[in-house]
């Protein structure tokens, strides 16, 4: 994801001062080893944990001052704004979910809570993000805090294959754009099956390879490898491979398809799901994912490093973001990918 609407106002670098920050450099060198011509899929899989926390330690102010708090994209009709094609893309959730006040709800990589704050304006349902990454965690609470919706969230510091929580415990669970950075989706889908009561839904979205993906065609292993090298992603997987995954680990699968395609091949006009990562000198938003642009981003963040107005490793944390950026936008413009896999998963009530 690239920096696409704002670049790092002031409340970016008055914010640093108030959390406990992580060490961006040490993150950033650790991190972009994991993706070097000695490191493999099955050393990803093996440190998938670590790995996303430290992304996550790397990229988490790029995302949210460049993205808003939703970390996640969304099919987008034609006279639609971004933010309201992410809030309508997080609802579709909690209909499909039936989600709704009184109940407990666990949003599985829950990021600053963006979403899971969204849910619970749109549901009333009292809300639990679960998230390995303490640094995101603060910036929900605070978040939480100040829009006065404490006193329906909470969230548990903890890796989603391995959840502190009793067994039938919770009405209900989402996951949007998360469960991607699962090593074993079974294992990931097998806890989130324990914590649900019986007749508990599990919605969510998925990135996946499309049937279009070839994985004998070189190109296309290049797209996919950026993808997963900006988005700390084990390994991209197929449709067929979640659906399987659901099932394996106990739910009935009631639906699932591509919600990007189903709106592609509809009538409805629309833009591209990575409409706002596409370079353009016709626009402001689009002038910064130019190379003239990218350049302007890096050179800035360079000497904010220099000043220590931000972290050391801000600019190679950028640089991240852009290989994830082109990746997603050739990535979709080949079809071969798509963020927004739904699938809609019931724990049978027996």
């Amino acid at each position: 994801m690239t920096i696409a609407r704002e670049t790092l106002p002031l409340n970016f670098l008055r914010s640093r001062s108030t959390d406990q920050n992580p060490d961006v450099a040490k993150a950033s060198s650790t991190y972009v080893h994991r993706f070097s011509e000695s490191s493999s899929v099955a050393d990803r899989r093996r440190d998938a944990t670590s790995m996303v926390n430290e992304y996550y330690d790397i990229v988490t102010d790029l995302y949210e001052y460049g993205w808003g708090q939703a970390f996640h994209f969304a099919p987008r009709y034609a006279g639609e704004t971004f933010f309201e094609s992410l809030s309508r893309h997080e609802h579709t959730l909690a209909l499909r979910g039936g989600f709704k006040a009184g109940m407990k709800i666990l949003d599985i990589g829950c990021g600053v809570g963006g979403p899971l704050r969204n849910m619970v304006r749109f549901t009333g349902s009292h809300i639990t993000g679960i998230n390995n990454n303490a640094y995101q965690i603060g910036r929900a609470k605070r978040h939480d805090e100040r829009v006065g919706l404490a006193h329906l969230t909470s969230y548990l510091q903890c890796d989603f294959n391995h959840m502190p929580v009793p067994d039938a415990s919770y009405d209900g669970a989402y996951a949007i754009e998360a469960t991607c950075h699962a090593a074993d989706k079974t294992r990931c889908f097998s806890e989130i099956f324990r914590t649900l009561k019986p007749g508990g839904f599990f919605c969510g979205y998925e990135w996946i390879v499309t049937d279009k993906y070839d994985d004998t065609n070189a190109e296309h292993r290049r797209v996919k490898h950026e993808i997963e090298k900006g988005d700390a992603l084990p390994n991209l997987e197929n449709a067929a491979h979640v659906v399987s995954a659901l099932k394996a680990a106990g739910f009935e699968v009631l639906d699932a398809y591509d919600a990007i395609a189903r709106m592609e091949n509809s009538p409805a006009k629309q833009l591209p799901w990575y409409h706002p990562l596409t370079a353009s000198y016709a626009s402001l938003d689009g002038f910064k994912a130019t190379p003239i642009g990218r350049w302007c981003t890096s050179t800035m963040l360079g000497v904010l490093e220099l000043l220590r107005l931000t972290p050391k490793g801000t600019r190679e944390a950028a640089h991240v973001l852009e290989v994830a950026a082109v990746g997603l936008v050739e990535g979709g413009k080949l079809q071969i990918f798509s963020p927004s896999f739904l699938f809609v998963a019931r724990k049978p009530v027996a």
